[in-house]
């Protein structure tokens, strides 16, 4: 499969990007995700220029990613911890059958 230009609205301006076709509805998200936090960012009066508003919404979005990765870490360890107990559980249970 190739990869098909995506046309793209960003603070008014438009962009092709390059996608595979699979990828483009998650592409044109993402595009709609950052032109509102670039239009919120803009709207606060506090940020002028977008390329001032761009770094603002990127490191606003990375901080989001990097809360929810730890989120997402932290949930696994305690998956990994609660399975962990199950299975000596069920260790302990056999052993239990054997002597009854």
């Amino acid at each position: 499969m190739s990869n098909k230009g995506v046309n793209i609205s960003i603070m008014g301006r438009d962009f092709s990007v390059a996608c595979p076709p699979q990828e483009q509805e998650d592409l044109l998200e993402a595009a709609r995700h950052l032109d509102k936090n670039m239009k919120e960012i803009q709207k606060s009066g506090k940020i002028i220029g977008a390329e001032r508003c761009a770094i603002m919404a990127a490191l606003n979005i990375t901080n989001d990613l990097l809360k929810l990765q730890r989120t997402t870490v932290g949930e696994s360890k305690i998956k990994a911890r609660l399975e962990s107990l199950q299975d000596r559980i069920d260790d302990v249970l056999k052993e239990a059958e054997t002597y009854t």
